[in-house]
């Protein structure tokens, strides 16, 4: 009987996460992706959720690499996963794109290369999540399986995950920061509260709400909250600052890092659920704190 009552307070947490997940108004599925990633040339590459992939290179020339529109990225560099078969199902799937680098285009679940090489994943249900390990040879295993939120409620889904120094990774929850170590043991890196008068950023309105993130090799992290249109940065110790602060309705969605460089993808976010309505740019921050635009995708023949 008691292991009974046990499974259905579970099936009624599981229930009520999906419930979250559907009404939540910043569910993954009703915004713009966050994908964003630089190679170890200086070249970036970023998602259009509306268009496609794209590539700047050193010069700042803007190219369209795919029409596929999928929400995160990550940069296979050794290019281990060419022939592997990536995870794919009914919560979504992982391909492929190009070569030397090879990028990982994933629709549903943020995902990242770990240091070891090994490509990380969101996998399960809202409320009964699990970080999976995939191989280059295909072969997965559960690397941790995620608590409830900060606050004590199912997690519906992590905005972000990163890989950090020492093997670790980062993941991001609507207010906070975790970090997993190499070994699967998760703590809080950090939480972040809302500012005082939090600005106002179309079908979005939980503050604080982080999405993507990246980890320099001293543990200082970046993370654009895109539900106060800011992307701050946080020492080991918790300093928080801000780094950049945008106006409404334009918002951060992910960060990547090349040396002392923080670049910055940023959407023009709308009440409405149409993906070509969101324009995407994207930004350099450099370690002055010097802040440019350098691509804009509307701006492109053809892009829309």
């Amino acid at each position: 009987m008691r292991e009974i009552r046990k499974s259905g307070v579970a099936t009624l947490l599981t229930v009520l996460a999906l419930v979250v997940l559907v009404l939540h108004p910043t569910s993954i599925a009703a915004h713009p992706g966050s994908g964003i990633a630089v190679d170890r040339l200086g070249q970036v590459y970023f998602l259009d959720t509306g268009s496609g992939l794209w590539k700047i290179d050193r010069r700042g020339k803007l190219t369209k690499l795919s029409g596929l529109l999928p929400h995160w990225l990550a940069i296979d560099a050794n290019n281990r996963f060419t022939s592997t078969r990536l995870p794919t199902g009914a919560l979504g799937e992982i391909s492929r794109v190009g070569d030397s680098p090879t990028l990982l285009l994933s629709t549903d679940w943020p995902i990242a290369i770990g240091q070891d090489g090994n490509l990380y994943y969101q996998s399960g249900h809202p409320g009964d999540l699990r970080i999976m390990r995939m191989t280059p040879s295909g072969a997965t295993s559960v690397l941790a399986t995620l608590p409830a939120t900060v606050k004590g409620q199912p997690l519906p889904h992590i905005g972000g995950i990163v890989a950090g120094p020492g093997g670790s990774l980062y993941y991001t929850e609507d207010s906070a920061i975790r970090r997993i170590t190499a070994r699967g043991r998760i703590s809080t890196a950090a939480i972040v509260r809302a500012p005082v008068n939090a600005p106002s950023i179309p079908a979005t309105d939980q503050h604080a709400y982080l999405r993507g993130l990246a980890v320099d090799a001293r543990g200082v992290m970046y993370v654009a909250d895109t539900g106060d249109a800011r992307v701050l940065k946080i020492t080991p110790g918790g300093k928080v600052t801000t780094l950049l602060q945008t106006e409404s309705p334009w918002s951060p969605t992910g960060i990547a890092l090349f040396g002392s460089d923080v670049y910055v993808i940023e959407f023009l976010h709308t009440t409405r659920d149409v993906r070509r309505d969101w324009l995407p740019r994207v930004r350099k921050i450099t370690s002055d704190e010097r802040s440019v635009i350098i691509a804009t995708v509307d701006q492109m023949p053809g892009a829309r």
